[in-house]
């Protein structure tokens, strides 16, 4: 893979993903209250599906053009960029991983304030994350351009 396919490629995963997490942090995870006990657990697990069909193949695709960028840094970086991105990556995953993944498992039982309340505390986590590599993600196309 070329170094200019490799920046595309992650630019085309990290940014939707960027627009995806303030969306899903500012308007879609507060409004779980809203659902109702009665059909939550129904919500959540459709939730889960649907959002997981638009996730993965961006989180996939970022994880394996971070690893490979980490370890062929392109021509007008700087390879500090290249490794923060991969240790940005390696925080949104076990962000995912260990805080917000079991507290959708919490709420797959039915909504639970405790652990909808949680979700969107720690979720900020994975807000800041990526925000930070889609700003990275800018800076290292610009840096490559000029």
């Amino acid at each position: 893979m070329s170094d200019a396919t490799a920046l595309l490629v992650q630019a085309a995963a990290t940014l939707p993903l960027v627009g995806l997490i303030w969306t899903v942090q500012l308007v879609h995870y507060p409004l779980f209250d809203g659902v109702g006990a009665e059909g939550f657990a129904e919500y959540e697990r459709r939730h889960t599906v649907r959002i997981t069909w638009i996730v993965a193949p961006l989180m996939l695709a970022e994880l394996a053009v971070s690893g490979w960028l980490a370890l062929r840094v392109p021509e007008g970086v700087p390879a500090w960029q290249c490794w923060l991105r991969a240790a940005l990556t390696a925080g949104i995953w076990l962000s995912t991983s260990f805080l917000q993944v079991p507290r959708h498992k919490e709420l797959a039982a039915g909504f639970a304030p405790a652990a909808h309340a949680a979700l969107v505390g720690t979720n900020w986590i994975r807000t800041g994350l990526w925000t930070a590599r889609g700003i990275l993600t800018l800076a290292m196309l610009a840096a490559r351009m000029t």
